[in-house]
């Protein structure tokens, strides 16, 4: 089962909009060294959108060799073409990747039975894990809970889900209708500030992007609660609210995200691939002025 802190890491690139490679190694390690459960490659927060197949394919090889077994490895293989959905997955497990994150197709708000197929198509392509990925502010369809439970019953490789819903009663209502029947089913929440709503309602963690830029104090969160140290949990939630507001600077929030990642590992491009543009200076300051009140710089 699935649990715990879990980074959906930015992806960096160089200057001229490639990969750099050095540079997102860096903060594979730095991670690392935190002691985050898993890191989530390919997601909304790593510019997924933007890579080619052929990029996305090197970047998988690349992510699972860097990490070597010293964290969870998820790779996000959802779009919007289902046989090159079924390919990265398929490609993902081959290369030894511990999950697939799929978020559900967007562009169309699909039905049901839709969804339904198009999990189905891309659970019955593997045998690894899978998690689905619940994202309406960018999907326009909210997964239900009665559909979730479906796929997880219907498919034994459909192992949890990342709920990235601004309500924590729609993760509560998962998390019961779910785990009533699957136990091991993990339920992770996509905000970060709901991360000890979540755990308190029987969910498994978060994925989320600050995690990016403050990983010791979301593991150490993590630590408090299983110890039922309050004071510490207190403080950290403090903090965690402090950044929240990093997700309102720019849009899309990539950018405020990347540009404070880029101050605590100097030497790395801050800048969103194109059509998007980086940070203003005076985005910059909003930023640098957070970090410093939420004592991460």
């Amino acid at each position: 089962m699935l649990k715990g802190v879990f980074t959906p890491i930015v992806t960096i690139f160089n200057e001229a909009g490639e990969i750099d490679y050095k540079g997102n190694a860096r903060v594979i390690e730095r991670l690392i060294k935190a002691g985050v459960d898993g890191i989530l490659f390919l997601g909304s927060i790593g510019e997924f959108f933007s890579l080619s197949l052929e990029e996305k394919l090197k970047f998988i090889t690349f992510a699972v060799k860097t990490v070597d077994k010293r964290a969870k490895v998820l790779i996000g293989t959802g779009g919007t073409v289902m046989d090159e959905v079924i390919s990265l997955t398929q490609y993902a497990e081959s290369e030894g990747a511990d999950a697939a994150v799929l978020i559900s197709p967007y562009y169309f708000n699909l039905d049901d039975e839709s969804i339904y197929r198009y999990y189905a198509e891309a659970a019955s392509s593997v045998k690894m894990p899978i998690l689905l990925y619940n994202f309406p502010d960018r999907t326009s369809v909210n997964l239900s809970p009665q559909l979730i439970h479906r796929l997880a019953r219907d498919f034994g490789n459909i192992v949890g889900i990342k709920d990235t819903v601004d309500n924590i009663s729609h993760t509560r209502k998962v998390i019961a209708e779910v785990k009533a029947d699957i136990k091991e089913f993990s339920i992770f929440s996509g905000f970060d500030e709901y991360f000890i709503p979540n755990l308190l309602a029987g969910g498994s963690g978060i994925i989320t992007g600050l995690t990016n830029i403050a990983p010791e104090l979301f593991v150490n969160f993590y630590k408090a609660f299983e110890k039922n140290d309050l004071q510490t949990a207190d403080e950290a939630q403090k903090k965690i609210n402090i950044l929240m507001n990093l997700y309102d600077i720019s849009q899309p929030f990539v950018s405020s995200i990347k540009t404070a990642v880029s101050m605590l590992v100097p030497g790395i491009s801050a800048d969103p691939r194109k059509p998007f543009a980086g940070c203003s200076q005076e985005q910059v300051e909003k930023v640098r002025e957070i970090l410093k009140k939420a004592e991460v710089i």
